[in-house]
């Protein structure tokens, strides 16, 4: 039991704990207290929604829509808001679970990196928490209609305002097959076809690939291998882990390999000097609706090739989803880009920056090829290194696609 002494030292205490807190916060203990009311010690500090960084060279991120609203009830892990990055667009997780409040970045808004954007409170937390600053006016405040990711690129592309949709999912919610009907009774039967939007993932692969080609230094090495071998591995590997193996997989794993023996070809031009990056991190290029996208295998060369397998279906599903997490799209050293399902032979890809280079890689075909100085029908494909020259010279780049080459040819040794 509390004695008239320890109910008067608690009380001291538990004022002297909120001094440093916000006024709201020591107006309400105060007030509880001074009733002699001895109250637990728990803590009315928020969580704070901050701006992240997704790399180094980032100083702001655009919010593009709030996956959730003021008092809405939110769990860590969450997809609470999308951002737009000059990579992608990423959904941000909730940092923690509680009540979402004082959203002070608006959709549209652009905000330096590491500032807040909004609070979370615990539940028990939030109805001591002081009340978010009114609107400055009821056209800044329009109804958040919810929708889904890949409604919301849609709706931007045709000229459509989602809070004018009536949705068909859950909750009303905005799906991207509400759309088309959409679009229809909004365009006029009498006017001309309207020329197509760019969408956010356009106009920032735009940005991102002119910046690319202005300023880093190209540089183009093409090899065709026999990959009578990669074939067999394919089925070999299928057979043994009952995993929907692709080449892809296979073309990564060799990249990976490739790449922990030529760690030159694992580098970036960052601030005037070439920095070596200490995990073996492939991106993927994947392409989407309304552009492309590179998520990122990390540290490849340490997966089996059924987990690897497995990663790159997520990362693909999620990608043309639209649910790319920020961590989805950090920390890729090299890319690699597969055009050959599409039929194409060879093409020139463009460095993806900071990194220093890109693997082109084209469809397999049956060439015809010399065989011990006679004339032979192999499965070939062609590969394109494209170089970034402040990174590698042409020297090492050779080094690298010929060692890639090598392991393509005779990849057995590393079928696990």
């Amino acid at each position: 039991m509390f004695t008239p002494e320890l109910r008067a030292t608690h009380r001291l205490t538990q004022l002297a704990e909120v001094e440093g807190r916000p006024q709201p916060y020591r107006r309400r203990v105060r007030r509880i207290v001074s009733h002699g009311v001895i109250v637990p010690r728990v803590s009315l500090m928020p969580t704070n929604v901050i701006m992240p960084a997704l790399e180094l060279a980032q100083e702001n991120g655009k919010v593009l829509h709030w996956l959730k609203a003021p008092g809405d009830a939110v769990t860590k892990g969450e997809p609470i808001v999308e951002i737009e990055t000059d990579k992608a667009t990423v959904e941000i997780e909730a940092p923690a679970s509680g009540v979402l409040r004082d959203v002070t970045a608006r959709a549209g808004d652009t905000v330096p990196v590491g500032r807040t954007i909004a609070l979370i409170f615990a539940a028990g937390e939030a109805d001591a928490a002081p009340a978010a600053p009114a609107p400055r006016a009821a056209a800044d405040a329009p109804r958040v209609a919810a929708a889904s990711p890949k409604a919301r690129r849609l709706a931007a592309e045709r000229g459509v305002e989602v809070a004018t949709l009536r949705g068909s999912g859950p909750g009303g919610a905005v799906l991207a097959a509400d759309l088309p009907a959409a679009a229809r009774a909004t365009v006029p039967g009498a006017a001309s076809p309207a020329a197509p939007s760019v969408g956010t993932v356009w106009r920032i692969m735009v940005e991102r690939m002119t910046a690319s080609w202005t300023t880093a230094p190209h540089f183009y090495l093409v090899r065709e291998v026999n990959v009578s071998r990669l074939v067999s591995w394919l089925e070999r590997a299928r057979t043994q882990t009952g995993a929907r193996i692709t080449y892809t997989d296979l073309l990564v794993k060799l990249v990976a390999a490739t790449l922990a023996q030529h760690p030159g070809a694992n580098a970036s031009w960052k601030d005037g000097a070439i920095v070596g990056n200490a995990e073996v991190s492939i991106g993927l290029a994947v392409a989407i609706d309304d552009g492309l996208v590179v998520p990122v295998l990390h540290r490849a060369d340490t997966l089996g090739l059924a987990e690897l397998a497995a990663r790159r279906e997520d990362l693909v599903s999620r990608a043309q989803a639209g649910k790319l997490r920020p961590a989805d799209i950090q920390g890729g050293g090299f890319t690699l880009s597969n055009l050959g399902m599409y039929g194409v032979d060879a093409f020139n890809a463009i460095v993806n920056p900071p990194q220093a280079a890109i693997l082109a890689v084209g469809r397999i075909a049956d060439r015809v090829v010399a065989v011990n100085g006679q004339p032979a029908v192999r499965p070939t494909m062609v590969l394109t290194l494209s170089c970034d020259h402040r990174v590698l010279d042409g020297a090492r780049g050779a080094r690298f696609l010929g060692a890639l080459a090598e392991l393509i040819e005779e990849p057995l040794a590393l079928l696990v």
